[in-house]
């Protein structure tokens, strides 16, 4: 792509006033070699001064000196390395909708790879099917052998190889001029050994000592279109995955509404969320999300604020009181003064917590791409000592035959399909099991991070308790019965939106109590609410509430302390004027939490809460659960802060939650998993998701993932055990002792025999979790 098409974003300012900020889209990335090879050339760039790339949200993050490096010498830069820069309209610094631009930018970069990545399999799969038929049939097929079959398999592989493996060769080329090797170098050695040996051996079949007893040389067509078609369908099973993580920034950005209701005066005006300001009054209708950070000039509401805190009860907001842009206004109307838009809000700074996190997140060591960088130039020695060898022995045109021979023979044998085989094909099956089982696993990396675990910090509200207010206790005093209670109660919160309300009214249905419509329904935000039923005046809050009306609460004030220090919210109730009760609603562990806590601690895990909760609601459902250790009234950047201390005392960390106020911490922790209760956007930034049985699957999720890791173990064990055995003998250099060689023929069975001893292997995961 010609630099010039690209609209570059409008850098920002720095803390230096010289240097400047810029994020840009890069496209093509598929690995960690590719997040460093860009790095080092945008480094090598004069005038930039630090870059950042990140795989997942596909962008680099460039500090550089515009005088020095002007944008263009950036995107240059990126394009040198062998990768893309997709063009992109200009984005005002620190504006609301660079948001909403950089999750957008990230989301077309991957489509347009996986578009690029389906075209090119179903291609390779097109052709590389009726190459393999001719290839292995070893003449049974009538002409597949004559020279009009091997011209035809030479079309084929020639489609193949020069048609979608032209990324391997591309990308292969990139990292052999920043002397690095990797997996595409792996793919496009030993695709290219075996066409152009076959190649050769169809159109001067002389050349080998074979033709001379009139025989035909053998071809390896097959292998180089089974290799790439293979290769490619891995890779596009990884772009699947990480298009979910992107859901997570795509699905923050969606909770700030598009629009806003601005006042002016007595007018109101529809504009868009992006063209507010600081000091602009807006309102804010029930049902409706806050358009950015402000603080409330009028109006009284309850406010959820879940998002932010993970307390399961709503806020209740009056004027002077502050609020979030993105959280749901519940019950009553609110004029909100803004005080911050853009880059500033609480939720464009979860937005960029997520995103740090994700780029952050060391990717777990790839051992085949480790290993590829020692294991090529290794091989590729092996085979030109080999050639030199064996050409040194007899330098006659048989002598150099026979040299070739054995030089494709260890590029073959040597041929990644087994290694590239050997983890994708035991996460598929493992994930493919998981699914079954109700355990949904975002990739290889995120399998054999939980393989590791040995700190599980666990969200409480949602996760560990149903997540919802529901009725805990009633206590009548004398002269009515607690049924009655319950039913007056009930029947004056009818007129109440409040989920404290719909908890108690709830209540009295679930016990089969008959309630009446109240009249004269009066609710004091955030102190209490009076109705009359049945031609009784029934007024339920706070001690202080009923204490300004001459109501003394203090009979039930020890038990109302009692259940406030086991997680309930209690209620006075006052009938007639004179105190009648009390009512408590909690969010109660769910049946199954504490089985998962106890199983957790046998797999050799330790267990802690993280929360946004109160202090003494957190440690009453620690108790009651058996965890020991409790983060209690933490927000969002405090979850993913102890996440990482957690990570710098070298322990390996699960983050457990379901709500946006986790997504910091979920994408920040080795492994973050997400019960399916919880909101899409922490489902989004988890690696796992459980599916069905909430918590209570965790323990599940946590054994497969080590089952898998044991098998990928196997698998390259196998991988590279028939490397470490058929190389010397590729290379001939067993034949002055025994007299064997290894023809590419042989080499090529070796190499399909391995793939397949993979596969076996990783197939024996479907039995996880069945009986015996």
């Amino acid at each position: 792509m010609s630099t010039a098409s690209v609209s570059v974003p409008a850098p920002q300012d720095t803390e230096d006033a010289a240097a400047r900020r810029v994020d840009l889209p890069v496209e093509g990335m598929t690995c960690a070699a590719c997040v460093r090879r860009v790095e080092r050339a945008l480094l090598a760039t004069d005038g930039v001064r630090d870059a950042k790339v990140n795989l997942v949200t596909a962008t680099a993050t460039i500090t550089f000196d515009p005088a020095a490096a002007p944008a263009e010498a950036l995107v240059a830069a990126i394009e040198r390395a062998g990768y893309g820069v997709p063009e992109r309209p200009a984005e005002p610094a620190g504006a609301a909708v660079a948001l909403a631009g950089r999750a957008g930018a990230a989301e077309e970069s991957l489509d347009r790879e996986r578009r690029a990545l389906w075209r090119d399999f179903l291609v390779a799969l097109a052709l590389s099917a009726p190459l393999l038929v001719l290839g292995m049939s070893h003449g049974r097929i009538p002409g597949a052998e004559s020279a009009g079959g091997r011209l035809l398999q030479l079309a084929l592989a020639t489609a193949v190889v020069f048609g979608p493996g032209r990324r391997f060769f591309r990308l292969a080329w990139a990292a052999l001029r920043h002397r690095a090797a990797d997996m595409n170098t792996l793919v496009a050695l030993g695709t290219g050994a075996a066409w152009v040996y076959s190649a050769i051996a169809v159109v001067a079949p002389q050349l080998f000592p074979h033709a001379g007893h009139g025989a035909q040389p053998h071809v390896y067509f097959e292998a180089a279109g089974a290799i790439i078609t293979f290769v490619l369908l891995g890779k596009l099973l990884e772009t699947r995955a990480r298009r979910r993580l992107t859901d997570a920034v795509r699905g923050l950005v969606a909770l700030q509404p598009r629009t806003a209701r601005r006042l002016r005066g007595d007018l109101e005006e529809e504009i868009p969320a992006a063209e507010l300001a600081p000091g602009d009054l807006v309102r804010v209708r029930p049902g409706e999300r806050m358009p950015s950070d402000g603080e409330v000039v009028a109006g009284a509401s309850a406010v959820d604020e879940s998002m932010l805190t993970g307390e399961g009860l709503p806020v209740d907001k009056g004027a002077g009181a502050p609020v979030v842009g993105g959280t749901l206004n519940q019950s009553g109307q609110l004029t909100v003064r803004i005080t911050r838009t853009g880059a500033g809000t609480a939720l464009a700074r979860i937005v960029e917590a997520v995103e740090q996190a994700q780029g952050s997140k060391a990717p777990i060591a790839r051992l085949a791409d480790t290993v590829s960088g020692v294991f090529v130039p290794v091989v590729l020695g092996i085979a030109a000592v080999a050639f030199v060898a064996w050409l040194i022995v007899d330098p006659s045109a048989a002598g150099l035959a026979a040299a070739v021979e054995r030089f494709v023979a260890v590029l073959v044998i040597a041929c990644p399909c087994a290694l590239g085989l050997a983890t994708p094909a035991a996460v598929a099956v493992g994930t493919g099991r998981g699914a079954e089982l109700g355990v949904l696993v975002k990739g290889g990396t995120a399998l054999e991070a939980a393989s590791r675990v040995d700190t599980v910090l666990v969200d409480k509200t949602g996760t560990l308790t149903a997540g919802r207010p529901q009725l805990a206790a009633v206590k009548a005093l004398a002269g009515i019965p607690e049924d009655e209670l319950l039913r007056l109660v009930g029947s004056a919160e009818l007129g109440s939106e409040h989920p404290v309300a719909r908890a108690l009214v709830e209540g009295a249905r679930a016990r089969g109590l008959p309630l009446s419509a109240p009249e004269g329904f009066r609710a004091d935000a955030g102190r209490g609410v009076v109705a009359r039923v049945d031609g009784r005046e029934v007024r339920i809050g706070t001690a202080r509430y009923l204490a300004e009306l001459g109501i003394d609460a203090a009979p039930l004030e020890e038990l109302a302390q009692g259940l406030a220090a086991h997680g309930n919210t209690p209620s006075f109730v006052a009938v007639e004027g004179r105190l009648a009760g009390l009512v408590a609603v909690a969010d109660l562990p769910i049946p199954e939490a504490a089985e998962a806590v106890a199983a957790l601690r046998r797999l050799g895990v330790r267990v802690a809460m993280v929360t946004g909760d109160r202090e003494a609601t957190a440690r009453a459902v620690a108790r009651q659960l058996g965890i020991d250790e409790v983060f209690a009234e933490v927000r969002p950047e405090d979850k993913a802060r102890i996440v990482r201390e957690e990570r710098e005392r070298g322990r390996i960390v699960a983050m457990v939650g379901d709500g946006i106020n986790d997504a910091p911490a979920l994408a920040g922790a080795h492994v973050g998993i997400a019960v399916a209760s919880g909101t899409d956007i922490a489902v989004a930034a988890a690696d796992v998701a459980l599916l069905r049985g909430g918590i209570a699957a965790l323990p599940t999720a946590l054994g497969l993932s080590r089952a898998t890791l044991r098998t990928i173990r196997r698998n390259l064990f196998w991988a590279f055990i028939y490397n470490v055995v058929g190389i010397p003998i590729a290379a001939g250099a067993l034949y002055p002792l025994t007299g064997w060689l290894l023809s590419p023929v042989l080499a090529s069975a070796a190499m399909s025999l391995s793939s397949v001893s993979v596969l076996l292997s990783s197939l024996r995961l479907r039995r996880f979790g069945q009986a015996g």
